[in-house]
C-alpha cells in the first residue's frame, strides 16, 4: 500500500472505527489477575485515551477477573456517542490465575452477562468467541456449540456483533457458515506471521483482523532492525511496529495495551509515521530471519 493511502477507519459491522484502538488487558494486576496497584492511574489512562479520539476499547469480564471491565465503566460510563467496547467470552480464570475453557452454553450466556453487568451495559457492540482447545495458540476443534450459543443471545438482543478469536482458518470458515462474523482476533506481530494469508483473505470480505500481542505481548519485541529503522525514523521501535502493521492491510485494527499515559501518547503517534518503501522491505525481511 503507498504510503499516503493508509486509511484511518475501518468497519466492525454496522460499526466503524479509527484503526488504531487500546486494549485494556494491562490495567488488572499481574499476570493479568486482581486489581492494578494503582487504580486511579488505571482510570486517567482510559480517560486519555478517549479524550485523544480513541473508539475502540477492547476487554473482557475475564481480565482480573472482573477488574478491567469494572475500571472502565469507573472510567467512561456514561459512554459518548461512537465508542465501541469489543469483549471475549470462552474463557475463565482459575483461583491462581490460571486460563481454563469456559465453552458450554451456560458458560457462553454467563459470560455476556457478567460483561453486561460490569461494563454497565444493555448491549455489548462486539463478542469475540476465544476458543480455548489450545491457551497458547490456535488448535483444531469445531467451535459449533459455543458459537451457536453466542448466536443465540445475539438473537435476544444482548450482543450486536460477533467475532472469533484464537481460531485456525478451518475455525474461521465454519463460524462465517454458522452467523456473520465481524472480525477475527489472532496473535500477529512483526515477528509472528503465520496469519498473513488469513489477513489477506479476511481483507477481501471487508473482515477486520484485530492482531493481539501487536508488541509482542509479555515479551515484547526486540530487534536490532527494528530498532535501526526507528532510529533512522526518529520513533520508538514500538511505533515502528504499529505503524508496520497499520500499513499492512487496511483490514488491521490494532489494540496495543498500557497502563501509562507515557506509553498510550507514543503508541497513538505511530498513527502518523510514515514508513518508505525501504523501510517496508527491510521490515517485511524480519519474519524471515525469525
Amino acid at each position: 500500500m503507498p504510503e499516503h493511502t493508509v486509511v484511518d477507519r475501518h468497519p466492525l459491522g454496522t460499526l466503524t472505527v479509527r484503526r488504531l484502538g487500546y486494549g485494556a488487558m494491562q490495567l488488572a494486576g499481574p499476570g493479568v489477575f486482581g486489581p492494578p496497584a494503582d487504580r486511579r492511574a488505571a482510570v486517567a489512562v482510559l480517560r486519555e485515551a478517549v479524550e485523544r479520539g480513541v473508539d475502540h476499547l477492547d476487554t473482557s469480564d475475564v481480565y482480573g477477573p472482573h477488574v478491567t471491565n469494572q475500571i472502565i465503566r469507573e472510567a467512561l460510563h456514561p459512554y459518548r456517542d461512537g465508542l465501541v467496547i469489543a469483549t471475549k467470552v470462552g474463557a475463565v480464570r482459575g483461583p491462581g490465575g490460571s486460563w481454563e475453557a469456559a465453552a458450554s452454553a451456560a458458560d457462553i450466556e454467563r459470560s455476556v452477562y457478567d460483561n453486561l453487568r460490569n461494563l454497565g451495559l444493555d448491549v455489548l457492540d462486539v463478542v469475540n468467541l476465544r476458543v480455548m482447545y489450545r491457551a497458547e495458540g490456535p488448535a483444531e476443534g469445531s467451535i459449533e456449540a459455543p458459537l451457536t450459543a453466542l448466536a443465540e443471545l445475539q438473537r435476544r438482543g444482548l450482543v450486536r456483533h460477533i467475532g472469533v478469536s484464537n481460531v485456525t482458518p478451518a475455525q474461521i470458515a465454519e463460524a462465517r457458515r454458522l452467523t456473520e462474523i465481524v472480525c477475527v482476533q489472532n496473535h500477529y506481530n512483526l515477528r509472528h506471521r503465520e496469519d498473513d494469508p488469513v489477513i489477506d483473505e479476511l481483507a477481501a470480505l471487508g473482515i477486520a483482523y484485530v492482531p493481539f500481542f501487536p508488541l509482542g505481548g509479555f515479551t515484547p519485541l526486540q530487534s536490532r532492525t527494528l530498532d535501526a529503522v526507528a532510529a533512522r525514523l526518529g520513533a520508538t521501535p514500538m511505533q515502528v511496529a504499529l505503524a508496520w502493521l497499520l500499513r499492512r492491510s487496511p483490514n488491521v485494527l490494532l489494540i496495543p495495551g498500557t497502563s501509562s499515559i507515557a506509553h498510550l501518547r507514543e503508541n497513538l503517534a505511530s498513527a502518523s509515521l510514515v514508513l518508505g518503501a525501504d523501510d517496508v522491505e527491510t521490515l517485511d525481511g524480519l519474519s524471515a530471519r525469525a
